[in-house]
C-alpha cells in the first residue's frame, strides 16, 4: 500500500514522497503455507507482503484454525483477512495418497514451504526432508514448533503461550506482589513469525550461492528469549535474577504510567539523561538533578517514589492534551497510553499510513495494518485480503498441469 494514503486499496507501500512503481523485492519466489495458527503463517503473510506468491494449503475438512479465532463478521472471521492477505488458497489432504503427490509436485515448483506440524508427521506421510528435497534440491523447509525438532520437549503439544512462560517472560511481567502475567496477544508466535521470514531470507541467500536448500529449525521458545535481552548473561557472570517491576525499570526513572486529570493515561520515558533532566524542569522539581543519586539511570531508579511522585503529582493536575503539548515543548519524551480506537485516528500512523484500507469482496473495505515498513524503490503491498477456504484450488492445481479429470479424481478420493 501506499506510505501516505490510506483511501486507496491495492496500492504499493513506498517512499513517503513518490510511491513506488516496481514490483516487491520477493516477486518470484513461491512459498507453500502448510503452517495453522499463527507463527508458521504470518511468517508466510510477511513474505508475500513483498511480493512471493504464497500458496497456503488448508486440510478439506480442518481448515487453518485462524479463521475461527476471536470476533467474526457475518460469519467470516476477521483475523483470517489479516493473516491468510496475499495468500492464494487451497485444499489438499497430505495423509492421502493423491494429496502427497500432489504436494511433491507443488514442491517441485516452490522456493519454500513453511509447516508446523509436530516432528515427525510430515515423516509419517512420507513428506520429510528426503523427499521434498530429492524432488526439489532448492528448496527450503521451515519449520516452526513450540520446542523444535529435536531434545526432550521436541513432541510435546505446545503453543506461544507456553513459550511466553518458558523464557521468562511472564516472570518479569506484572507488579512485585502480582502473580506472573502473560500477553493478552500471540506475542511468542508473533516473534517467531518475525523470526522465521528472517531465518527463510537467510536460507535463500545461502542458496543463491550453494545452490542448494536447507532445513529451517524454528523453535518458538528461542525468539522470545533473545528479545527478553541480556538476563542470561546477567545470571551468568553476576546471579542476578531480574524481579518483576511493574512498569519500572531497575535501568532509569521515572519511567511509567501516570492518570492525567481527565482519566487518561500517558506513559513517560527518561532513558536519556537529558531528558530526565528536561523532565524536572518541566514538572517544577529542578532541585532533584543536582541529588547525587540523579546522575545515573539505575540510581534513578532505585529512587523512584520520588520521582513517580514528582512526575505524577503534575501529570495529575492536567489534562492529557496539556501533558502532551507541554512535553513536545519541553522536548521531554512521553506517549498517550492508546486503546485500538485511539491507533486508528493517531495521526502519526494516519502519516504513516499504518493503518490501511483494503478492498475486500466478502466484507467491503477492511482497515488493517499495513506491510512492516517501507521500502524506497521495491515497496511492498497489500494485493487482497484472506481468501475463502479453497478458493484458488482449481486455478493453482490447473496452473501446475494437472486436468480437469485428475483434479475431479482427487476431490472424489478427499484429497481435495
Amino acid at each position: 500500500m501506499s506510505g501516505h494514503t490510506g483511501d486507496k486499496a491495492g496500492t504499493e507501500r513506498g517512499p513517503l514522497t513518490e510511491p513506488g512503481t516496481s514490483r516487491g523485492p520477493l516477486t518470484g519466489l513461491r512459498v507453500l503455507d502448510l503452517a495453522t495458527l499463527f507463527a508458521g503463517p504470518l511468517a508466510a503473510t510477511m513474505l508475500g507482503d513483498f511480493g512471493a506468491e504464497v500458496v497456503k494449503v488448508e486440510h478439506p475438512a480442518k481448515p487453518d484454525p485462524s479463521r475461527g479465532h476471536g470476533p467474526s463478521k457475518d460469519g467470516i472471521g476477521l483475523w483470517w483477512k489479516l493473516l491468510g492477505r496475499n495468500k492464494r488458497t487451497i485444499t489438499l489432504d497430505l495423509s492421502r495418497p493423491g494429496g502427497r503427490a500432489t504436494l511433491l509436485r507443488l514442491a517441485d515448483t516452490a522456493d519454500v514451504i513453511i509447516e508446523n506440524f509436530r516432528p515427525g508427521t510430515l515423516e509419517r506421510w512420507d513428506l520429510g526432508w528426503p523427499e521434498l528435497s530429492a524432488a526439489n534440491p532448492r528448496l527450503v523447509l521451515a519449520r516452526v514448533t513450540a520446542f523444535g525438532q529435536f531434545g526432550p520437549y521436541a513432541h510435546r503439544p505446545g503453543f506461544g503461550t507456553l513459550a511466553e512462560a518458558m523464557s521468562g517472560f511472564a516472570a518479569i511481567t506484572g507488579e512485585p506482589d502480582s502473580p506472573p502475567t502473560l500477553p493478552p496477544f500471540g506475542l511468542a508466535d508473533s516473534i517467531a513469525g518475525l523470526a522465521t521470514a528472517y531465518a527463510v531470507m537467510a536460507a535463500l541467500r545461502a542458496r543463491d550461492a550453494s545452490g542448494r536448500g536447507q532445513v529451517v529449525d524454528m523453535a518458538i521458545i528461542e525468539p522470545i528469549l533473545t528479545v527478553l535481552g541480556p538476563q542470561p548473561l546477567w545470571y551468568d557472570q553476576l546471579g542476578h535474577v531480574q524481579p518483576r517491576t511493574g512498569n519500572r525499570s531497575a535501568n532509569n526513572a521515572p519511567r511509567n504510567t501516570y492518570r492525567t486529570a481527565d482519566g487518561s493515561w500517558v506513559a513517560v520515558s527518561t532513558s536519556a539523561q537529558s531528558i530526565a533532566e528536561r523532565l524536572m524542569r518541566l514538572v517544577g522539581r529542578p532541585e532533584l538533578i543536582e541529588e547525587p543519586w540523579f546522575a545515573t539511570g539505575a540510581d534513578r531508579a532505585r529512587h523512584a517514589d520520588v520521582l513517580d511522585e514528582a512526575v505524577g503529582t503534575w501529570i495529575a493536575r492536567h489534562r492529557r492534551d496539556e501533558v502532551l503539548d507541554a512535553f513536545e515543548k519541553a522536548e521531554a519524551a512521553v506517549a498517550p497510553v492508546q486503546d485500538v480506537r485511539d491507533v486508528m485516528e493517531d495521526p502519526q500512523y494516519a502519516a504513516l499510513d499504518t493503518i490501511t484500507t483494503v478492498a475486500d469482496p466478502e466484507l467491503g473495505p477492511l482497515r488493517m495494518q499495513n506491510v512492516l515498513f517501507r521500502l524506497s524503490a521495491t515497496p511492498g503491498a497489500i494485493r487482497w485480503a484472506g481468501r475463502p477456504h479453497g478458493a484458488d484450488t482449481d486455478a493453482v492445481l490447473t496452473e501446475l498441469g494437472l486436468s480437469e479429470a485428475e483434479i475431479t479424481t482427487l476431490r472424489s478420493e478427499g484429497a481435495l
